[in-house]
């Protein structure tokens, strides 16, 4: 191509150019053009003006191509129209609008396992709003997640669009749940010291199975996952791998969505035990030594994280006794990893004075701040200690009213001042409960229970429960006020109504009805007291005709008005499922401060727990009891101790102790003791499914009646058992089955060999 012909094609070209321009929608002289007129076409419901509200133009204004822009993304960030539209005519700026339709109701289609009600929550969109398809897809995102956090990845949503009249429009969210995405398998990578098994049973997540059915535990949570690789971390640390790291974490979903597949990468690292361990001063004019005792590691010890946190809260709580309140302890590690040895030093420095300048409690909307704050260890004007937060903070926590407590600390208005931030997210207090059983002591069973937790936000505990069962009636209302007169004293009340069918053990039906009024207060950590006053009626009934004479002269009605106390020590790690630690208790009882009843009564135990390896854990428990009364008043049947069933299994209820040899009734003793030793043990089973087994032995005796007779049997011998049984936490309720064969009896005792007890509420 020759220079003319290059020439001609460029001038066709800027020509066509210009022409465009010439004809287009906004022409190259818009840019001086200006603007006498704003028309708006297609408008329905929006004013005119209203949309020109919107655009950055108004009649005056010079119509620059940069101004068009910005007036176009104004009305579209409005979201009230689908398509816009600007044209030129002459001075005129014409807007045609396509208006978005109005949302005229919302339905859920194909949700069975999550109700409309908490759909619609989860949504942002409302009938009588702007429709926009953005709005939707984020909707539908929010219910995608939604059906995710419940373990349903597989679920569809299609959202459809049903046009009315009036530019409306209906949405519905049709939905397919889909089945439940389960976690099908959870693999391990680079373990060499623990197998796969014992490294599932240390985390949360659990592979499917079919006893899972009433858990969430085999469903992947992403959050879950992250926490156990947290509760693997803190496993192998405490098995003494200190260079123990996860490497990945990865959860596949398989093609049809209906399954996951966890695998863990793990580097074991090596193990290390401890070489040398001390504690090194910094506090002038402090011996160190007298802080030995509080080391709970020892030299020759595998090392163990959690023992070593243990022992910094230990030694941090022994030196605020000794007024050191600001002081950090904290431990310094240093490694051989030839030697695979570790150094431990305990370090205490003294921290900067730091004083607590103010508390501030967030998020309690029903639950009163006083509430919270009496479970503070730390007040406004206290030494600011972090040993004391953290058992606040876990206080808190044992109220059991709120889904999540956080501590914040955050500078004060001085350098040496801080603020502590409670955050608490509050959940339901309130109890429902319908319950159904069965045990062999009172036979099939149905309970219903109302209880609040957290009255009017205030810590009180109010209770009204009904039981009713083959051989036993019982109506019950409590409460409790935790903070009796602000002050860590807990006072309440209990009334009550039972009547029991004891004919098949002593010919006769009793009733009871009274009450009781509490006061309970700590003597220190562990020790607490409680004393009480108690009133009842104690009605004996529909005696036999056959019945020992001894019951027959006890028919009536007889009133008992007494004060008692009763003594604990509980140093147990669980209250509802101990591993370790000890229980005592004392129990004394004056009868006589009216009514007819006149006794002294007095019952002591002690309950020892001890793990013995990984899950198995022995029991010994002793008790002992006994009964005087006074003012030549004899101790009538319905006061007496009675021994069996639970209390000695083997044995019936009311089993052994003094009996009429005619009738056989069960008379019941002035004096007892009995013992037991049990072991507890898994049986191979997951951990998960609450199964154990248990092997135990049981001892005691029931003696001595105040008035008695030729036809009286009362052997003081000793009685024993063993046995095995079975206990499984179910979902439903706790279950335990036992068989006991006596080994030392006498001719008259009553033998019980299977014991069955089920119970739930739902």
């Amino acid at each position: 191509m020759n220079m003319t012909n290059r020439l001609n094609l460029w001038v066709c070209t800027y020509i066509l150019a210009f022409a465009l321009i010439v004809t287009g929608a906004f022409p190259a002289a818009a840019q001086s053009t200006t603007l006498k007129e704003i028309r708006v076409q297609g408008a329905e419901r929006i004013e005119p003006a209203t949309v020109v509200s919107y655009m950055d133009l108004r009649v005056g204004d010079p119509m620059t191509r940069e101004s068009l822009d910005r007036s176009l993304k104004s009305l579209f960030a409005t979201g009230l129209f689908a398509d816009i539209a600007l044209r030129q005519e002459g001075g005129a700026l014409v807007v045609d609008v396509v208006e978005n339709p109005i949302i005229n109701q919302i339905a859920f289609e194909g949700n069975d396992k999550i109700e409309d009600e908490e759909l619609q929550s989860e949504i942002q969109l409302r009938p009588r709003q702007v429709f926009t398809r953005t709005k939707v897809q984020a909707d539908v995102s929010r219910i995608y997640q939604l059906y995710r956090r419940t373990g349903r990845f597989s679920v569809n949503i299609d959202p459809k669009v049903i046009r009315l009249d009036q530019n409306r429009v209906n949405l519905v969210f049709e939905i397919d749940e889909g089945p439940v995405t389960e976690v099908e398998s959870i693999r391990f990578v680079g373990n060499k010291r623990f197998d796969d098994d014992r490294l599932r049973s240390e985390i949360s997540t659990k592979e499917s199975a079919w006893y899972r059915f009433l858990t969430a535990d085999d469903r992947y949570d992403p959050d879950r996952l992250s926490f156990d690789q947290e509760l693997l971390r803190r496993f192998y640390l405490s098995q003494g791998y200190a260079d123990f790291r996860i490497l990945s974490a990865v959860a596949e979903l398989s093609n049809d969505k209906r399954d996951f597949y966890v695998t863990f990468t793990l580097e074991e690292g090596q193990r290390y035990k401890v070489a040398k361990v001390g504690v090194d001063s910094r506090l002038r004019n402090f011996d160190p030594s007298v802080l030995n005792e509080f080391v709970g590691i020892e030299s020759g010890d595998w090392y163990n994280a959690d023992r070593v946190q243990e022992t910094v809260v230990a030694l941090t709580d022994a030196l605020a006794d000794r007024q050191y309140a600001f002081v950090n302890v904290r431990p310094d590690i240093s490694r051989n990893r030839e030697a695979r040895t570790i150094d431990l030093s305990f370090v205490i420095d003294e921290s900067p004075r730091v004083f607590v300048e103010r508390v501030n409690v967030n998020g309690n909307m029903r639950t009163l701040d006083k509430v919270i704050r009496r479970e503070m260890e730390l007040v406004e004007g206290d030494p600011f200690n972090k040993t004391k937060l953290a058992e606040s903070e876990q206080n808190i926590r044992n109220l059991d009213f709120f889904e999540s407590v956080n501590m914040d600390v955050s500078p004060g208005s001085a350098p040496d001042k801080t603020v502590v931030d409670i955050d608490v997210a509050e959940k339901s207090t309130g109890e429902l409960s319908v319950g159904a059983g069965f045990s062999t002591s009172d036979g099939p069973l149905a309970d219903f229970r109302i209880r609040e937790r957290n009255l009017l936000g205030k810590g009180q505990d109010l209770l009204l429960g009904a039981t009713i069962a083959g051989e036993r009636t019982e109506f019950d209302l409590s409460f409790t006020e935790p903070y009796f007169l602000d002050r860590d004293v807990s006072a309440g009340f209990d009334l009550f109504h039972i009547t029991r069918d004891l004919q098949d053990e002593s010919s006769f039906d009793q009733k009871r009805t009274g009450g009781a009024v509490r006061v309970g207060y700590p003597l220190s950590k562990r020790w607490r007291q409680t004393l009480r006053y108690s009133a009842e009626r104690n009605e004996i009934t529909d005696v036999q005709s056959g019945a020992s004479r001894f019951v027959q002269d006890q028919e009536g009605q007889r009133d008992t008005s007494a004060i008692g106390q009763r003594l604990t020590y509980d140093s147990r790690d669980s209250t509802i499922f101990p591993t370790d630690g000890w229980y005592l208790w004392l129990d004394t009882e004056v009868a006589g401060l009216g009514g007819d009843a006149k006794y002294v009564s007095g019952r002591s135990g002690a309950s020892y727990f001890y793990p013995v390896y990984d899950q198995w854990v022995l029991n010994i428990l002793g008790e002992v009891g006994a009964i005087e009364g006074y003012s030549d008043t004899d101790v009538q049947i319905n006061e007496r101790f009675f021994l069996g069933g639970s209390t000695l299994r083997g044995f019936e209820s009311s089993g052994i102790g003094p009996r009429d040899s005619t009738t056989r009734d069960a008379l019941g003793g002035n004096y007892f003791y009995r013992g037991s030793a049990e072991m507890s043990f898994p049986l191979g089973l997951p951990e998960e499914l609450g199964i154990l087994g248990h092997a135990f032995s049981d001892f005691g005796t029931l003696t001595e009646l105040d008035d008695s007779g030729p036809e009286v049997v009362d052997e003081d011998s000793i009685r024993a058992s063993v046995g095995a049984g079975l206990s499984w936490r179910s979902p439903l309720g706790p279950v335990r089955v036992d068989l006991a064969v006596p080994v030392v009896k006498e001719d008259i005792d009553q033998e019980e060999t299977f014991r069955f007890n089920f119970g739930t509420r739902f």
